[in-house]
């Protein structure tokens, strides 16, 4: 039966009614002569797939870091592969940082924990090519510190308000003898300190990246005063104080609310002072670090976030 332009029809295996174009018959004969579009397919090469498949065998079995993969010769014969296809393969997980490979008779991958460093590197050079501005970033900063700072308060030991006093007094140009790309630099270390003590560890990795990439990548111009830096410093050393204070007083809400302020103050200071985002792909060399110099943590907060971060040389100088 015709329904404008198509007609019911029922198919004879389910007795479901179908509603089918009806088309003129000219246009049918040349629809029925046209050969289907070729699928757009990627064809995987065959040491991604054997990578995949080791991936999947580290899922199976459990491993973890410090657990050795099956010998090259080994995976050889369990994938029917050549040794080329192999080495390939263990390269590409090396790359992602999910091993580290050594040579020899017995050589082969170990599993190790994918490096911080590696994955906030992947991260950053992916928002290289996003229009990522100032406003962006501390949106975000506004909506996550107040949240992971309240959350650290029970978990902050002696050592981390020893290593946050530091901290302090190292980005204070009231007190520091640090010139100023060291101290806007330890503003960030600050935030660093309070992430370690945070349990949460995806709240962690998010603001450790966007600390990250203040470090590396906003800049202030040479000609901004040399007083709003002092300005800016003194602000940062003041809220700061008063967040270890209610932490050390263990009154989270406290915390929450002033550092909401402080990412309300900081925002817009670097708006004031000009701050920009300079466009450029991180290297392996800036992810390079030197020591901290602030008092060595506790076991405890060490454990909560794998690793503490040190800090980093960097060109320019990164924001709070």
């Amino acid at each position: 039966m015709p329904l404008g332009g198509a007609y019911c029809t029922t198919t004879a295996n389910t007795g479901v009614a179908v509603v089918v174009p009806d088309y003129p018959e000219e246009r049918q004969q040349a629809m029925a002569t046209q050969k289907p579009a070729p699928l757009a397919i990627k064809q995987l090469k065959r040491s991604d797939l054997v990578a995949q498949e080791i991936k999947r065998l580290i899922t199976e079995k459990n491993l973890s870091p410090g657990d050795r993969l099956p010998r090259e010769i080994e995976l050889q014969a369990q994938f029917q592969v050549s040794k080329g296809t192999i080495r390939e393969a263990l390269k590409s997980l090396e790359v992602q940082g999910l091993v580290t490979i050594s040579t020899g008779p017995s050589g082969g991958g170990t599993i190790v924990e994918v490096p911080l460093d590696r994955t906030l590197q992947f991260m950053q050079n992916y928002l290289f090519f996003q229009e990522v501005t100032i406003d962006d970033i501390y949106a975000v900063r506004q909506q996550l510190e107040p949240m992971l700072a309240a959350g650290a308060v029970p978990h902050l030991t002696e050592a981390d308000f020893e290593a946050l006093e530091h901290s302090i007094a190292c980005c204070d140009p009231t007190q520091s003898q640090e010139d100023l790309v060291s101290q806007r630099r330890e503003d960030v270390n600050f935030h660093d300190i309070l992430a370690a003590a945070n349990p949460n560890p995806f709240l962690r990795f998010t603001c450790e990246l966007i600390n990250e990439m203040i470090r590396q990548l906003i800049v202030f111009g040479n000609r901004t005063p040399q007083a709003e830096h002092r300005r800016f410093g003194e602000a940062n050393a003041q809220f700061h104080r008063a967040i270890v204070q209610a932490a050390r007083a263990r009154d989270a809400e406290k915390v929450r609310t002033l550092m909401q302020s402080h990412m309300q103050d900081a925002a817009s200071s670097v708006k004031r002072m000009k701050g920009r985002i300079q466009g450029r792909l991180i290297l392996d060399a800036d992810t390079l670090r030197r020591p901290r110099a602030a008092p060595a943590v506790s076991t405890a907060a060490t454990a909560a976030a794998g690793t503490k971060r040190p800090r980093r040389r960097t060109a320019g100088v990164g924001a709070e």
